[in-house]
C-alpha cells in the first residue's frame, strides 16, 4: 500500500462529524445553534482564559504622533491589549468629522510592512505591489469618509520575538502558536481579542456610529475579519478578502502559515459555520478565481452552505460573494459597493 498524506488527512476530515454543523429550521433554532456555538469558539480560541485573566483590564492607547497626509489626518497609537502586550495601530481620520461616523478595521495579512493598508510604503517596488493588489485597504476606507483602524496584528512588527526581530524576520506566528498552545490559547483567539479591545477604545474615545462598524482585511486579515465578527456582535458587517473557503480544502489541504490552526476545529464546525454565527448581519466574501490556496470551486462550496443559513436567519440579502479575476489579493470592486451600501441603509 502506497501512502498518501492529503487522503489520510481527508479522510480524517470525514469522520469528524462536527458537532455544530448547521441544520436549524427556523429562526429559534438559529439563535440556539449560534449561543451555543459561539460559546464553544470562544473555548476552543483560548478567549474565555484570557477574559479570565485579563477580566480587570481597560483599554489604554497612547498617542505615538500624527500627521496630515492630505486627504485625511493619520495618526500612529499604541493599545495596552495586555499588561505585557502593547499593540500597535494607525487611525485614519477624514478631515470634517459632521458626526458620529462609520468605523472601519482593516486588520492586515502576512506582510512585513504591517502599514501598508494605511499608504505607507518604503520603496517604488513596495508602492506597485499595494496598488496593484488594492492593498492600500485602510486608505480605501477613508475616502469612503469613514474612520478606520489599521492594527498590526499580534505576533508582528513590535509583536515580534526579539529574535526574530534581530534576525528581520516578517513574522512570530509560529512561536506565538507553541507558546499559545501550552497555556490552553490560540493566536486566532489572540487576535480576535485584540480588536474586541480596539473597538472598547474607539468606542468610548471616538465618534462612532455604533451600529454602522465593519471589518475587512485580506489572506490572515480576512481570518480574523471572520473570527471577530462572528465573535464580537458590535461588528455589524465583515468583508473578508482572501479567506472564505472550507478549512478541509484549504488550510486543511495546502500549506498555510501556523497562525491559522486551532486544536479540535474541524469537530466543531466548517468555516461557514463559523460565518454563519454572523447571520444575520451583513457578510461579503471576497475571493480571487486563481488564488491557489482557497480554491474557487472551495470557496462556492462554502458560499452554498453559507447562503442556506442566511436564508433561515430571514436575511438573504444580507450575504454575497464576490470573485475577482485574479489571485491571492483584496478586490475594492467587491467590497466598498456592499459596504456603502449598508451603511447608507442605518
Amino acid at each position: 500500500m502506497i501512502y498518501s498524506a492529503n487522503n489520510h488527512f481527508q479522510s480524517l476530515y470525514k469522520k469528524t462529524n462536527p458537532e455544530f454543523g448547521f441544520a436549524a429550521k427556523s429562526t429559534a433554532e438559529l439563535t440556539i445553534w449560534q449561543n451555543r456555538f459561539r460559546a464553544r469558539l470562544r473555548e476552543v480560541l483560548g478567549l474565555n482564559r484570557v477574559q479570565d485573566d485579563l477580566k480587570d483590564i481597560r483599554p489604554i492607547a497612547h498617542l505615538v504622533d500624527e500627521e496630515d497626509a492630505g486627504e485625511f489626518i493619520r495618526q500612529r497609537w499604541v493599545l495596552l491589549v495586555e499588561p505585557t502586550v502593547p499593540l500597535p495601530f494607525i487611525l485614519l481620520k477624514p478631515k470634517e468629522i459632521p458626526g458620529l461616523l462609520p468605523l472601519v478595521l482593516t486588520p492586515h495579512g502576512h506582510m512585513k510592512n504591517t502599514e501598508l493598508y494605511a499608504g505607507i510604503t518604503t520603496s517604488e517596488a513596495e508602492q506597485e505591489f499595494m496598488l496593484e493588489g488594492d492593498r492600500n485597504i485602510a486608505v480605501q476606507a477613508v475616502r469612503e469618509g469613514y474612520l478606520v483602524i489599521a492594527p498590526t496584528a499580534r505576533g508582528f512588527g513590535e509583536t515580534r520575538t526579539e529574535q526574530d526581530k534581530a534576525g528581520d524576520k516578517q513574522n512570530s506566528c509560529r512561536d506565538l502558536l507553541m507558546h499559545d498552545l501550552l497555556v490552553g490559547r490560540t493566536p486566532i483567539g489572540d487576535r480576535v481579542w485584540d480588536i474586541s479591545r480596539l473597538l472598547d477604545w474607539a468606542l468610548e474615545t471616538l465618534p462612532v456610529d455604533p451600529q454602522r462598524i465593519a471589518i475587512t482585511g485580506n489572506s490572515s486579515g480576512g481570518t480574523i475579519s471572520l473570527f471577530a465578527a462572528a465573535l464580537d456582535e458590535r461588528i455589524k458587517l465583515s468583508a473578508p478578502g482572501s479567506y472564505f473557503c472550507t478549512f478541509a480544502g484549504s488550510i486543511g489541504s495546502i500549506y498555510h502559515c501556523e497562525c491559522n490552526y486551532v486544536p479540535g476545529l474541524l469537530t466543531l464546525g466548517e468555516m461557514p459555520d463559523i460565518a454563519g454565527l454572523i447571520a444575520p448581519r451583513s457578510f461579503i466574501a471576497i475571493n480571487g478565481k486563481e488564488d491557489p490556496i482557497f480554491p474557487i470551486e472551495e470557496v462556492n462550496k462554502a458560499f452554498d452552505h453559507l447562503k442556506k443559513i442566511y436564508t433561515v436567519a430571514g436575511a438573504p440579502e444580507n450575504v454575497a460573494l464576490y470573485v475577482g479575476q485574479g489571485g491571492h489579493r483584496y478586490y475594492k470592486a467587491g467590497s466598498w459597493p456592499f459596504i456603502r451600501r449598508y451603511f447608507a441603509q442605518k
